[in-house]
C-alpha cells in the first residue's frame, strides 16, 4: 500500500514537467509557424516586421509562465494541498502580497502597453533616460537594451517613461561644404546638381532624391553650401560619408577650390 502512494508521489512531478515542457514546445512551434506565415508579406527589417517578432517573443514569454503556474498547482496537488483552498486563500494573500508585488504587476502592464502603442520593438535604436542602443530583448518585465561599445542596459519596463525612438521615421543625410569666395557660383551649383543627380543613382539606402539646398550660409573664409539626402531611418550616417568623398571629389575634378583655414604672417623691418 505504502508503494503505491510513493510511487505517484516520486514520479507525477517528474511526468508533469516533462509534460509541460512538450506543451511548451507545441506552443511555441505553433506560434513561429503563425508568425513565420504572417511574415511573408513583411519586409525583412521593417518596422511591422519587428513588430512581430517582438510580439512573437512576448507571447512565448506570456505562454511559458501559464503553463508554470499551472504545472506547479498540478505538483502540489501530488501532496495532498487542496489547490481550490489556495486559489480561494489568494484573496487575503494577494493583500498581504500586494505592496510587494506593486512593481512586478506595474512592469507586466507597462511591457503590454509597449507593445500595444508600439512605442518600440526589438531591433529598433532608441534612447532611454541617458542610454542609447539597440532593443535586444522586450519581455513582460524587463528591457534590454545594447549600445555601440557593447554594454547591455536591462530596465524595468515601468520605469521607461520617456523614449526617443530613431526607427520610427525616415532619416536625413545632411552634408554642409565650403567653396572659395572666388569660384564661380553658377558654374558650382551648376557641378553639385549634376553630381546630385548621379548620387540619386548610386547611394545606397535613400529613401528619396539627393537635393542640392544652395548656399546655407557665408563663412570667414567659405561660401557653405548644403546637399541633403532622405533615408533609411539610421543610415544617413554612411550616406553622409559617401556624399562627402564625392562631393571632394567632384570639386577637385572641377578645379573648384575647396578653403581651408590659413594664417598669413607678415614681416616688418
Amino acid at each position: 500500500m505504502l508503494e503505491k502512494i510513493l510511487i505517484p508521489q516520486i514520479y507525477l512531478p517528474i511526468i508533469y514537467i516533462l509534460v509541460a515542457f512538450f506543451i511548451n514546445l507545441i506552443c511555441k512551434k505553433i506560434v513561429r509557424a503563425v508568425i513565420n506565415a504572417k511574415e511573408r508579406n513583411l519586409e525583412k527589417g521593417s518596422y511591422n516586421y519587428k513588430k512581430t517578432e517582438t510580439f512573437k517573443v512576448l507571447l512565448n514569454n506570456f505562454i511559458k509562465y501559464i503553463i508554470s503556474i499551472f504545472t506547479l498547482l498540478a505538483i502540489v496537488t501530488v501532496y495532498g494541498v487542496d489547490v481550490s483552498s489556495v486559489l480561494a486563500g489568494l484573496g487575503l494573500l494577494g493583500a498581504l502580497l500586494g505592496l510587494a508585488l506593486q512593481d512586478f504587476a506595474k512592469d507586466i502592464i507597462a511591457g503590454i502597453g509597449i507593445i500595444l502603442e508600439n512605442q518600440y520593438a526589438i531591433g529598433d535604436v532608441v534612447t532611454i533616460g541617458d542610454f542609447t542602443g539597440e532593443v535586444i530583448f522586450l519581455g513582460l518585465k524587463t528591457t534590454r537594451i545594447k549600445s555601440w561599445d557593447g554594454k547591455v542596459k536591462i530596465i524595468a519596463n515601468h520605469n521607461i517613461d520617456e523614449i526617443i525612438n530613431y526607427n520610427m521615421t525616415n532619416s536625413m543625410a545632411i552634408v554642409d561644404f565650403g567653396v572659395s569666395y572666388e569660384s564661380n557660383m553658377d558654374q558650382v551649383e551648376k557641378v553639385l546638381q549634376k553630381l546630385a543627380k548621379e548620387l540619386t543613382e548610386t547611394l545606397p539606402d535613400l529613401k528619396g532624391e539627393v537635393q542640392v539646398l544652395g548656399i546655407e550660409k557665408l563663412d570667414d573664409s567659405a561660401v557653405v553650401y548644403r546637399m541633403t539626402a532622405p533615408t533609411k531611418s539610421l543610415a544617413h550616417y554612411n550616406v553622409q560619408r559617401i556624399m562627402r568623398k564625392e562631393i571632394k571629389t567632384c570639386l577637385e575634378k572641377s578645379k573648384i577650390k575647396i578653403p581651408y583655414p590659413q594664417i598669413e604672417v607678415h614681416h616688418g623691418k
